[in-house]
């Protein structure tokens, strides 16, 4: 074939692409060589090789230097050992390196038995620290989702490389020189003080304990066994399909029925679910969509078309720090959580006699912007948020493991009544395109009073950056477009400021992968296979569900007869939507 190189590999012939690297084509033929710079995220990533680790050095026959095999492109009849004397003692060397400016504290680092460059000390049998000096003190910060703590830093700069390139935030570089060099904002600012989105990314990718998620298990074991606290869980959709992993299950393996259980041996009082916040959401959202098609449709030249869905809030961040000029594109519709939040400490709250000042609202989430996003200001009453913390998915397996629970052994429950019950429309939320194709079940039958022939909207499916796709309403073209990470985002939004972005509805999610890939999820180190089976395991929840749309589930529709009233009533705009403000730096 054209375009093809021809190489060997530890005395293995090799057939690869024409600007594959030898990192790759050994991947390719099962032969791993450590990396720490290295991330690859293929389609919902880019690939980042700045060679800076040198940790995945070859020989390359002919050459006198090692070279980084992540940076090293293959050439015909190129002969590569991995595996050699000089390769192996180097290896180790670089590690020794590392560790003479790193902290000795691993018993008590957040990314102990997570952190990669433990495993390479274990892997290079590294028993003894031979290169001793001076050790740089860096910044410590610890802000409302993520805890900087960069005397931890190995200046791998896969952060740097995910925030800048994937994200396009743009947050985070090199900052001094020489010794002093660290990885931060601009001048070493604090991240709050930044165009930082809390999405997170930067933790997903981080290789040690530099970056990682600010810790709320304490907290929530101080209330869980406080007699005085109501305790309330709502764990989001894509929970349910990484949790697993941690307990050595496959990925996208669904633990619904045992998550539930998990939460009531830990001391919930009681388990609910966010998937009855999502249906929620796309009665909100769904009526939001159809009012602004109508005035469109009627001839208001007034009306902000495209609708941009709201539920990520690290994608909310973005638009407010970088696009202060277009909010009024966005849903006012409040993100899942936070409508359940809302709601819980309302209309349940009232029914069930219980104080607000008394109920705790915890959400479960595979994400660190939630963390942020319950402390905005515009989600509490008096200073009371309507969920009062966040805990990532990664927090909850470490809690369950700490109460000595056997996850894998547990029985199956269901979550509680009335707000535990859900619709397959709210399961796939956690998808790229999940809230598009749950919006549309929806908006399709209230605007043309039909049953959907078929509910599945292949089109907004899958792991491409940016999709589109035409759904006919009644004769009406609606044209509908998802995008997931923020550089995916960027470039639709950048559209619509210049005027050229046709599209009625757009949906938008910060992770790759949506919120399967969210930065408080099971580390998936780049393995785009752990993404799709979890996507896949989000689509098979849906299937499995009796009632797969919003409109349809009983305790949504009573919860308007006796309560709402109806979408985007006076009572639904007062608790379940809210406002965006201008975040940009000046």
């Amino acid at each position: 074939m054209e375009n093809m190189i021809n190489l060997t590999i530890d005395n293995r012939p090799v057939s690869v692409p024409k600007g594959t690297t030898v990192l790759d084509a050994a991947a390719g033929i099962g032969i791993n060589i450590p990396a720490l710079c290295h991330i690859d995220l293929k389609g919902t990533c880019v690939k980042n090789s700045p060679a800076s680790c040198r940790i995945c050095v070859v020989e390359i026959e002919g050459r006198r230097n090692l070279a980084p095999s992540c940076a090293t492109q293959c050439m015909e009849g190129m002969v590569v050992k991995t595996n050699s004397a000089r390769v192996v003692r180097a290896r180790k060397t670089v590690a020794e390196l590392i560790l003479s400016d790193h902290p000795n504290d691993c018993l008590t680092c957040p990314k102990c038995n997570d952190c990669e460059l433990q495993k390479l000390v274990t892997r290079f049998n590294i028993r003894e620290m031979p290169f001793k000096g001076e050790q740089s003190t860096r910044k410590k910060e610890v802000t409302a989702a993520i805890t900087r703590n960069m005397d931890k830093c190995i200046l791998c700069r896969r952060c740097e490389s995910v925030c800048n390139n994937v994200q396009t935030v743009g947050v985070l570089g090199a900052v001094r020189r020489g010794f002093d060099t660290t990885i931060a904002p601009t001048f070493d600012k604090d991240f709050k003080d930044t165009d930082c989105t809390y999405c997170g990314q930067c933790v997903a990718v981080c290789p040690t304990g530099a970056l990682t998620e600010r810790d709320n298990t304490d907290r929530l074991l101080d209330d869980l066994c406080n007699p005085d606290k109501v305790v309330v869980a709502q764990p989001a959709p894509a929970v349910r399909v990484a949790l697993g992993e941690e307990f050595g299950l496959e990925p996208g393996t669904i633990v619904t029925g045992k998550l539930a259980t998990a939460l009531r041996y830990l001391g919930f009082d009681y388990v609910f679910d966010t998937d009855f916040g999502a249906d929620l959401t796309i009665m909100e959202e769904g009526a939001e969509i159809l009012h602004r098609l109508k005035a469109f449709l009627g001839g208001d030249k007034s009306v902000k078309l495209p609708i941009m869905t709201s539920c990520c809030p690290a994608w909310v961040n973005f638009y407010e720090h970088n696009y202060p000029d277009l909010l009024e594109y966005p849903s006012s519709a409040k993100s899942p959580a936070q409508m359940f939040g809302a709601i819980a400490k309302t209309f349940w709250a009232q029914k069930m006699g219980i104080p607000r000042e008394k109920l705790v609202v915890v959400s479960v989430m595979p994400c660190l912007a939630k963390k942020y996003e319950c402390e905005r200001d515009e989600f509490s009453v008096d200073g009371n948020p309507d969920v009062d913390y966040s805990i990532s998915t990664r927090e909850l397996a470490r809690l369950i493991k700490r109460s000595n629970i056997d996850f894998r052994s547990l029985p199956d429950t269901d979550f509680d009544k009335p707000m535990g019950e859900s619709s397959g429309a709210a399961a796939i939320f956690g998808a790229t395109g999940g809230v598009m194709e749950a919006a549309l079940r929806t908006v399709y039958e209230v605007y043309t009073g039909k049953t959907l022939p078929r509910l599945e909207f292949q089109d907004v499916r899958g792991l491409d950056g940016i999709k589109e796709a035409t759904i006919d309403l009644a004769g009406f073209p609606l044209k509908v477009c998802v995008a997931h990470t923020l550089g995916n985002a960027r470039i639709l939004m950048d559209k619509l400021r210049e005027g050229s972005l046709d599209y009625h509805v757009v949906e938008v999610m910060a992770c790759p992968g949506g919120c399967i890939g969210g930065a408080g999820q099971p580390y998936h180190h780049g393995n785009v296979e752990i993404l799709k089976a979890r996507s896949r395991a989000i689509y098979r929840e849906d299937e499995g569900k009796p009632i797969r749309k919003s409109h349809e589930n009983p305790d949504i529709q009573k919860l308007y007869k006796d309560f709402l009233g109806e979408p985007l009533s006076e009572r639904s705009e007062k608790l379940l939507h809210t406002r965006y403000f201008d975040k940009s730096i000046k």
